[in-house]
C-alpha cells in the first residue's frame, strides 16, 4: 500500500513545528530570556539553534524521506548489510511513548484552565486562592484522570481520521488560530499601561546579566534550550519526513521549522512579561508561571477573563498540536511493524496510553509519597528526566552517526538525500563539524544533565 502523503509543502512545516512547539518551551524560554540578559540571551541561543538544533532536524527529516517509514523500521532500511544500529528503533519507541505520558496530563491541565478562565472560575480571588486553585486539581485525580482521558481520545480521534483528512487539516487550522491568538495577545499585552518596563526586561540587550550570571553558565543556558526545544531525537520529526515528496531540499523546510518554533517562544514572552510587570507580579518559570503567576495577572486586568480565556486556548493548541504530532508516530510505529490498518492501531494505542498515563496523574496525589528524584519530585519528574535527559541527547547522537558514520547510512547518502528539489542546500563543508564536533557537545549535554541533576 503507497504511504499518504501531505496534501501541501504548509501542512507539512505547519505539522513539523507543531511538534516542535511544547509546552516546555513556551513557558521556559521567555523566562531563561529574561534571567540571562534579555536580547543578549537570544542572540547566542539563535546561533546554537542554527549550529547545533537545525544539522539533526535535517537529519530526522532526511531518515524519514529516504526510508519512507517511522523510526521503528527507517534505520533497518537504510542501514548497510550485518550492521546494527537498533538503539535508534528502542530509543524512538522508548521517547514517543515517555513523552506523551506525562504530556497528556500537562495538556490535560491546559484544556481544563481554558474551560476555568471561560466560565469565570478565577473571578475575584487573591494570589493566594490562584494558588489554592492550582494545589485543589493536582490533588484530585478524578479530574485530572477524566481530562488526560479526553486529551488521548482527542488527539487518536485525528489520528484516526487519516494524515490528510484529519491530522493535516485539523493540525494546519490549530496552528493557524495558535499564530492568530498569538500576535492578538501579545499586541494586547504590549499596550497595557506600565507594561514598558517588562519589555525593556526582556528585549534589551542587558550584558551586565551575562557577566553576573557568568558567561559559561549563560552560554550553556543557550545551548541546553536550543536542544531541548525541538524534541530531537526520538524520531518524532522523523516521521513528517517520510510524508512528503522530493520537490524540496530539506535544508529550507527544516529552516522554516525552527523560525515558527522560535517565533512561537519568543512571542510567549511579549505576552507574558508586559502584563507581569503591569501589575507588579514577580514572573516565575515553569508550571508556576502558567497556573499561578498569569490567572492573576488576568484577574487584575480590564477583560481578564476573555484575555485569559484566549491565552488558555492559545497554550492548548500549543499542546494538542504537539499530542496529535507525537500520537500520529505513535500509529505509524504500529502499522509498520504489524502492518495493522490505522483504525486497529489507534484503538490499541487509546487503551495502551491510558493506562501509561495513569502514573503520571497520580503521581500529584495517590502516590504523591514516591519521590525518585529526591524530595519534592514525583512521577512526572522522572519521566521527564529520562526523555530529556537521557532520549532526546543519546537518539540525537543515533541520527548523527547514522547520517555520518561509514557503519551506518554515512554522510554521502544523507547529503544526497537532504539536497533532492530545490531550495536551500545542506553545506558539504559542514562535514567534519557534524561527523566529530557536534557529537561531543551533545555528549557533553547528556553528562551535564546529569551533573545539574544529581551533583547541585
Amino acid at each position: 500500500m503507497e504511504r499518504e502523503k501531505f496534501s501541501s509543502r504548509l501542512g507539512f512545516i505547519l505539522i513539523s513545528a507543531g511538534c516542535a512547539i511544547g509546552l516546555g518551551n513556551v513557558w521556559r524560554f521567555p523566562y531563561i530570556v529574561g534571567e540571562y540578559g534579555g536580547a543578549a540571551f537570544v542572540l547566542i541561543y539563535l546561533a546554537f539553534l542554527l549550529v547545533m538544533g537545525l544539522p539533526i532536524v535535517v537529519m530526522e527529516f532526511a531518515v524519514g524521506r529516504a526510508s519512507q517509514k517511522s523510526a521503528v523500521l527507517s534505520f533497518d532500511i537504510l542501514k548497510p548489510e550485518g550492521t546494527g544500529w537498533k538503539l535508534g528503533k528502542y530509543i524512538a519507541i522508548a521517547g514517543n511513548y515517555l513523552l506523551m505520558m506525562f504530556y497528556t496530563t500537562v495538556a490535560g491541565w491546559m484544556v481544563l484552565y481554558f474551560v476555568k478562565m471561560l466560565m469565570g472560575d478565577f473571578t475575584g480571588m487573591d494570589a493566594a486562592a490562584v494558588g489554592a486553585e492550582f494545589g485543589s486539581m493536582l490533588s484530585d485525580p478524578i479530574i485530572m484522570m477524566a481530562m488526560m482521558v479526553i486529551v488521548v481520545l482527542l488527539g487518536f480521534a485525528v489520528c484516526g481520521m487519516g494524515l490528510q483528512n484529519g491530522v493535516e487539516k485539523i493540525t494546519k487550522v490549530m496552528m493557524v488560530c495558535l499564530l492568530l491568538l498569538m500576535f492578538v495577545l501579545a499586541g494586547h499585552s504590549m499596550l497595557i499601561e506600565g507594561g514598558g518596563v517588562g519589555l525593556e526586561f526582556y528585549l534589551k540587550p542587558d550584558f551586565s546579566k551575562v557577566k553576573e550570571a557568568g558567561v559559561g553558565e549563560v552560554v550553556f543556558a543557550a545551548l541546553g534550550q536550543s536542544f531541548f526545544t525541538l524534541s530531537i531525537g526520538i524520531g518524532a520529526l522523523a516521521i513528517f519526513g517520510s510524508y512528503i515528496g522530493k520537490e524540496k531540499k530539506l535544508t529550507g523546510e527544516a529552516v522554516s521549522v525552527l523560525c515558527l518554533d522560535t517565533l512561537v517562544a519568543f512571542m510567549a514572552g511579549l505576552i507574558i512579561f508586559p502584563a507581569c510587570f503591569a501589575y507588579g507580579i514577580e514572573p516565575d518559570a515553569g508550571p508556576s508561571l502558567i497556573f499561578i503567576t498569569l490567572p492573576n495577572v488576568f484577574n487584575h486586568m480590564a477583560g481578564g477573563r476573555i484575555w485569559g480565556s484566549l491565552f488558555f486556548l492559545f497554550m492548548s493548541f500549543a499542546a494538542l498540536s504537539t499530542v496529535i504530532a507525537v500520537f500520529q508516530n505513535i500509529v505509524s510505529f504500529a502499522t509498520d511493524l504489524t502492518g495493522c490498518t490505522i483504525k486497529k492501531a489507534v484503538v490499541c494505542n487509546t487503551f495502551a496510553m491510558i493506562l501509561l498515563s495513569i502514573p503520571c496523574v497520580l503521581g500529584f496525589n495517590v502516590w504523591s509519597g514516591f519521590m525518585p528524584l529526591g524530595e519534592g519530585t514525583g512521577i512526572l519528574d522522572l519521566e521527564d528526566f529520562l526523555v530529556s535527559n537521557n532520549l532526546l541527547p543519546i537518539g540525537s547522537l543515533v541520527y548523527l552517526l547514522f547520517c555520518t558514520s561509514r557503519r551506518g547510512w554515512g554522510f554521502e547518502n544523507f547529503l544526497g538525500e537532504a539536497n533532492q528539489g530545490t531550495g536551500l542546500n545542506f553545506p558539504r563543508k559542514v562535514r567534519v563539524y557534524v561527523s566529530f564536533v557536534l557529537p561531543v557537545v551533545i555528549l557533553v549535554i547528556f553528562l551535564q544533565g546529569y551533573w545539574a541533576k544529581f551533583a547541585g
